[in-house]
């Protein structure tokens, strides 16, 4: 491997939207910094579930639904 071409990697403080905070390595800022998340696993319909509604504005989703209605989605 060549010498100095890769980014520092050390620990920081991640902060979850709980207010949980865990200890990961990471590239991201310095050795100690916080990072402060606004989604993580905890609140982010991919992982939660999809829970959410999808909004339909200006007719899209309807419209997709029904340009492929006999496709057998």
């Amino acid at each position: 491997m060549k010498k100095d071409i890769h980014p520092d990697y050390h620990m920081i403080d991640v902060k979850l939207v709980n207010g949980e905070t865990v200890q990961m390595r990471s590239t991201w800022g310095a050795e100690g910094e916080t990072m402060t998340l606004e989604v993580d696993p905890s609140v982010h319909p991919a992982w939660t579930g999809g829970g959410t509604r999808l909004m339909d504005t200006g007719g899209r989703v309807s419209k997709f639904k029904k340009k492929y209605e006999g496709l057998g989605f």
